[in-house]
């Protein structure tokens, strides 16, 4: 199939794709840049992306790529580890249209679904019956069963209900070659529809026919043999199923347009055995004696993956083993049972669900933190999943082990070892020749021990172009000329996919890191995590997508604009995706001028989710304003930079008039003007400015109060409060109330010379040199005040003094120590005066967690000191949609509403009366009040007020 192809081409081909189906086309550099890569080591940019709406849209694009020789890739999540979902030709993003589930039929316990089906929707669907999806890999939240199928997808619980093949019943199939075909089992193909199943395939027959022993004979018998194509399921004592055959076919055969699936009943408890033991190779040795209780998932990971132990007995590896029942007790027996058989070193059974997704969270984000080793050394795929027979697995890890050593490399194994199947990052050098070239030795060597006790080159995520090279080192020469005569009776045109399985593409071709630049970037942060590197850290985003989810985030943030939107370029990894082609320059070729990531990242709320949400640290908000840095550098801003974004001298200067322009404020036509020169969204109020500002509260002694205290005294109760832009100008009730809660907890409040600003609102634009420079004066006026304990009342400003200070003052020691003294009004309480007692004030409590303090600082605290107070309930998480500046933002309304919907302003509408709404963020506040029609209060106010009542 053609690879290469002129503009002229290019452009005739995305014409007659345009006229034959009704969903989009697009051959822009957005749509190619974000579509280079999946979740593996591997990059191929595609000539364009084709979004089908229905089956008759998927079998046009067929016919037109076919008429210009142009190859098709089927592509669900992109979640893919091999690199399957990456090609030079067509992609087909089943993703957005071809999303429905047909038909769910609880009695016969099966589901018609379109291929880009989210497995987690399916699973909600299937719930009030009972009923779930067996398979569920890590990804579950935004993975599709499109991609399951083509991957013969499995995850932690297919010990107990097996693989996606194992749970296909019937696909439709839409061929490159024309035609459309029911694969199922023999006998079952035909369907009223007509479509043709088995004979459908000319010459299919006699490949069964001519070649019986082999079939039988050449596949080794384990429970995670995914390698390959499973031509052994077309054995006439295996039912010729002809859908088990496909999966597991990476997109190679055809294209998936509706497949029926089996569903299986859920247990309705469920409780989890965690089993500590020396070793990882002492608990891949448990494990097989574990599965003749009939767990749901026997999975294991060692502590050099675990970063915080929390929650788990000690040992040095870590068996879960999760059990069903109709009750809770039921399941619980179920897993004491397990405990009691087991010969652990430690172990604990969890039977509360929060417990239990904590620790599941762990091994789900392992996909992602086994990126980077402890020392931040950057690990890869490549070898994520082979599988051997669950008897062998302590063994081969053992020479698993030793061939890393003897190679100079380190990784991380966890996985599956109830099914004999290892999930590994290893930290390869594939930025360096030598590297790939050890790589490509180490690769060849840990094939021959795989097979060599018996296993699978893939385990789960498929062969594509990681594994499929190495395929005759596990099935021989013969069986492999099947594979490829098998592909030829699906696709004689080679159109599907090429490159994959079949033909494949070498292991060492096609690496993502060839395209980026062999040297540093010159950039304005410090990023030292990434060894000040900017290519290293838009490296992190490995593909796995968390941010992709839809579901709503919990206690989470990430990623808010994605969930408002739906677009792949509004995500996470879109935008690290667009940054990564921007250093490459091939396909995204204006470098920091790029308009493309520009309109990525606009809707950006740099809400710092991200930075704690994403399992390797993608840290977007910081990109973000490191690309406005460099775009905007010698060029006229959009006007909300000069306005919003240079807040703390406008406030500044407006707070004498401010009782003038709060009047001015509220005429319509001076508003809407004022608006209009600001930059700022006609569908915002603009915000009160304060009578009296907490600085001059301060000044005048705070209800004119004095207090002389020896040095000692001083040193022992003081404690500087931050005075914010926020809380000085727009509420100081934030501040007074805080200074009294404080001094309540025996403790005496100080301020730092005038001026100081964390130089958020310069950061959050992309100002950087002005935020360097306002930081270097806050550190010079912090005088004596500089590394005693600092609480400061605006989230976002704790999260700048926090983060950005030191990353971009990174050589001044003042800007760590600073850094390190930064505490939420919480944190302090229970850090220095842990005896006080809050007031009781025993009332519900909803509102908003600020999104920067979940993501650097945390809320542990808040949760507590709330807990003690007696406000119960919980607040939300996500972003309020307010964000600093981006709801004030014009363009920003839509989406900065809907990320208000979303969690926030349906737990303010169901809230009981004489809830108290909390929001410690002033955007949050203003979110509230603005959208929801309710005062939030800082919980400094609510718990001053209490002291008051008492």
């Amino acid at each position: 199939m053609a690879a290469h192809h002129e503009p002229t081409e290019r452009a005739a081909l995305a014409q007659a794709l345009s006229a034959a189906v009704r969903g989009e086309v697009d051959f822009g550099p957005t749509a190619r840049a974000l579509t280079t890569m999946d979740a593996s080591n591997y990059r191929r940019v595609p000539l364009g992306v084709v979004t089908p709406r229905d089956a008759d849209d998927v079998a046009a694009a067929l016919a037109v790529c076919r008429a210009h020789a142009v190859p098709v890739v089927p592509r669900g999540g992109g979640t893919s580890i091999a690199g399957q979902a990456t090609g030079t030709g067509v992609v087909l993003d089943l993703t957005r249209h071809m999303q429905k589930i047909v038909e769910l039929d609880a009695e016969s316990r099966t589901a018609v679904v379109q291929p880009g089906v989210i497995l987690d929707d399916l699973r909600t669907a299937a719930a009030p019956h009972g009923l779930t999806f067996g398979p569920d890999p890590s990804t579950h939240s935004r993975c599709t069963l499109g991609g399951m199928i083509g991957n013969n997808s499995c995850g932690a619980h297919s010990v107990a209900w097996g693989t996606t093949a194992d749970n296909v019943h019937a696909l439709t199939v839409a061929r490159y070659g024309g035609g459309t075909l029911r694969a199922a089992r023999a006998g079952e193909a035909e369907s009223a529809s007509g479509l043709s199943g088995l004979s459908g395939l000319i010459g299919l027959s006699e490949l069964i026919g001519e070649n019986l022993a082999l079939l039988r004979t050449g596949f080794p018998d384990l429970p995670r043999r995914i390698a390959g194509y499973a031509l052994d399921a077309l054995l006439p004592e295996r039912g010729t199923d002809l859908a088990r055959a496909f999966c597991g076919s990476e997109g190679t055969l055809g294209v998936v347009t509706e497949a029926t699936v089996r569903l299986v009943e859920a247990p309705a408890a469920r409780a989890l055995a965690v089993l500590a033991y020396t070793d990882e190779s002492a608990a891949a040795e448990a494990a097989p004696g574990l599965l003749p209780h009939h767990p749901l998932t026997v999975e294991g990971m060692a502590a050099d993956l675990v970063r915080e132990p929390a929650g788990l007995p000690h040992g040095g590896a870590w068996l879960f083993v999760e059990t069903g029942g109709a009750t809770p007790a039921e399941a619980r027996a179920h897993a004491e049972r397990v405990l009691r058989a087991a010969d652990a070193r430690a172990g604990t059974v969890v039977t509360d669900p929060a417990g239990q997704r904590a620790l599941w969270r762990i091994r789900e984000d392992a996909a992602g933190t086994a990126t980077r080793m402890p020392d931040g050394t950057e690990a890869w795929p490549g070898w994520e999943d082979c599988a051997v027979p669950p008897a062998r697995l302590g063994p081969y890890l053992r020479d698993f082990r030793a061939l890393l050593g003897a190679h100079g490399l380190r990784g991380t194994p966890y996985g599956h070892f109830g099914d004999g199947c290892i999930h590994v990052r290893i930290d390869f050098d594939l930025l360096d020749p030598e590297g790939v070239a050890r790589f490509r030795r180490f690769s060849e060597e840990l094939a021959d021990l795989v097979v060599a006790h018996g296993g699978s080159l893939s385990g789960e995520h498929g062969d594509g172009q990681a594994r499929a090279e190495l395929l005759p080192r596990m099935y021989g020469d013969e069986l492999v000329a099947l594979f490829s005569r098998f592909k030829e009776i699906w696709d004689p045109y080679g159109g599907m996919n090429p490159g994959i399985l079949t033909r494949p593409a070498r292991l060492d071709e096609n690496l993502r890191f060839e395209s980026l630049p062999k040297r540093p970037v010159d950039v304005t942060f410090g990023y030292p995590h990434d060894g000040g590197d900017f290519s290293a850290a838009v490296r992190r985003c490995v593909g796995v997508a968390k941010c992709r989810t839809t579901q709503p985030p919990g206690a989470g943030v990430m990623c808010p604009s994605f969930r408002a939107t739906g677009e792949e370029a509004h995500s996470t990894r879109g935008r690290a995706r667009l940054l990564h082609e921007m250093l490459a320059g091939e396909v995204i070729t204006d470098g920091w001028r790029s308009t493309e990531v520009r309109d990525a990242l606009d809707l950006c709320l740099s809400c710092k989710g991200c930075r704690s949400d994403c399992p390797v640290g993608v840290d977007m908000a910081t990109y973000k304003a490191e690309f406005l840095h460099h775009q905007h550098r010698g060029r006229l801003r959009p006007a909300a930079h000069y306005t919003m974004g240079r807040l703390p001298a406008w406030l500044r200067a407006a707070a004498p008039f401010a009782p003038v322009l709060n009047a001015l404020a509220r005429v319509g036509p001076l508003a809407s003007l004022a608006k209009r020169l600001a930059g700022i969204a006609p569908e915002r109020t603009l915000p009160v400015l304060a009578r009296e500002t907490f600085n001059r509260w301060v000044r005048r002694g705070w209800d004119g109060k004095t207090r002389i205290l020896s040095s000692d005294q001083w040193r022992a109760r003081m404690v500087t409060v931050w005075p914010d832009t926020f809380t000085t100008y727009l509420s100081p009730e934030v501040g007074k109330a805080a200074v009294r809660v404080l001094e309540a907890a025996g403790r005496t409040a100080v301020y730092p010379g005038r001026g100081v600003c964390c130089g958020l609102t310069y950061v959050s634009t992309g100002q950087l040199d002005k935020a360097r420079k306002v930081m270097r004066r806050t550190l010079d006026r912090m005088g004596v005040c500089l590394g005693d304990p600092l609480v400061v009342l605006e989230p976002s400003c704790a999260a700048t003094l926090r983060t950005d200070l030191p990353e971009l003052l990174p050589d001044d020691p003042r800007a760590a120590e600073l850094a390190g003294s930064v505490r939420t009004l919480a944190q302090y309480l229970e850090e220095y005066a842990p005896d006080w007692q809050p007031p009781r004030l025993d009332r519900p409590a909803t509102g908003q967690t600020h999104c920067h303090q979940h993501a650097v600082l945390g809320d542990a605290a808040d949760r507590r000191l709330r807990e003690r107070a007696g406000l119960t309930g919980e607040l939300s998480g996500g972003c309020c949609g307010l964000a600093g500046n981006f709801g004030f933002e014009r363009g920003h309304w839509t989406v900065s509403a809907a990320c208000a919907e979303e969690t926030l302003l349906p737990s303010v509408r169901a809230a009981e009366p004489g809830t108290e709404f909390l929001a410690d963020g002033f955007s949050c506040r203003t979110q509230l009040e603005q959208l929801g029609g309710v005062r939030a209060r800082h919980l400094a106010e609510v718990l001053a007020e209490g002291m008051t009542e008492d």
